[in-house]
């Protein structure tokens, strides 16, 4: 496996994309006029038949996104009292590919089953599933993690605490903390948070540019097709009315931008899986935000998260400006 980049037509990406969709991926559109302009959300359909777990969207995701990963400061403080938030350090382990951790956003799962009287062997990407209607965004009590209005859901990790909300709220427990890092460790190192949750942002970069997102430009078997959304439900369903195959992502969590084909049943693959820390399940996954005290809480948490991310912000920059002043008098 090579890791690398390898070229692909944007002319083509655009094409697919639908014209309604395709501006607001021009290059020349600004992050915010990209945003401003989309008609409908992004989703990438999966045919998971067709991957064979060579790991190239691993590596291509690692590749691309490795000037995001976390740099910890060690020793880390101490947190009191010390039982109500564990340490999590993945900086010496950025090598593990087999799960999700803060340093490898993508990892593929391996399950063999019968279906049938047919015995398959099935390669599943895994990453975040960008819910339509995401609790990690909706509950995040900082406002730290949001919904673009292309549908990417991101972590910012300039306003994250660490405090692992987004994780447990999650119902494949997606987003992983590295401790050591973050604006935690400026405001109140020994009681908040404790670091930064990562996950998959979707190359959001990327996509502003008008290109693909690395997992799907480097994959060799085209595994995955990207385009808005109601463009890929279709041709999700053409493909499994065609196969009698099975869909996951339509419906799980209220809906997902993250759609799986898939020829045998997924109560099958997520028997099959090994599941556990950073290896999410594919089970059946009721509206998490349709639950009433959810939604309450989100009401609740909604116009305090502003308050407090403003906050955050300003407490941040503050303590880079004065950071700055520091070092230019060490300089002079």
């Amino acid at each position: 496996m090579t890791g690398k980049m390898k070229g692909i037509s944007r002319r083509n990406f655009l094409k697919g994309l639908g014209a309604g969709s395709a501006a607001m991926l021009l290059p020349s559109a600004s992050p915010a006029a990209a945003a401003s302009s989309a008609t409908e959300e992004l989703a990438t359909l999966l045919d998971i038949s067709k991957c064979i777990g060579c790991g190239e969207c691993v590596n291509g995701c690692s590749e691309v996104n490795g000037s995001k990963y976390p740099e910890p400061k060690k020793p880390f403080p101490v947190m009191y009292p010390t039982s109500r938030v564990k340490v999590e350090d993945w900086s010496d382990k950025r090598d593990v590919d087999d799960r999700l951790t803060p340093y490898n956003w993508l990892f593929i799962q391996s399950a063999e089953v019968e279906y049938k009287g047919e015995s398959y062997e099935i390669n599943i990407p895994r990453r975040c599933l960008h819910c339509q209607n995401p609790p990690c965004a909706d509950l995040c009590p900082w406002g730290a993690a949001a919904k673009q209005k292309n549908g990417i859901v991101r972590i910012q990790p300039n306003v994250c605490l660490g405090g692992a909300k987004c994780r447990t709220v999650c119902p494949w427990h997606i987003p992983q903390r590295q401790t050591g890092v973050g604006l935690y460790m400026r405001l109140l190192p020994k009681f908040a948070g404790n670091g930064v949750m990562y996950k998959c942002d979707r190359c959001y970069n990327r996509i502003n540019e008008g290109k693909l997102p690395a997992c799907i430009e480097v994959c060799p078997e085209h595994v995955q097709t990207i385009g808005p959304r109601s463009e890929i439900l279709a041709k999700a369903h053409e493909l499994a009315d065609k196969n009698g195959w099975f869909i996951y992502g339509e419906e799980e969590n209220g809906g997902t931008n993250t759609i799986y084909v898939s020829p045998v049943p997924f109560d099958l693959l997520n028997k099959a899986i090994e599941k556990g820390a950073g290896k999410p399940g594919l089970q059946p996954v009721a509206d998490s935000m349709a639950d009433e005290e959810n939604l309450a809480s989100a009401i609740a948490i909604a116009p305090l998260a502003g308050i407090a991310a403003g906050i955050i912000k300003a407490g941040n920059y503050l303590s880079s400006a004065a950071d700055n002043k520091n070092n230019d008098k060490s300089d002079g």
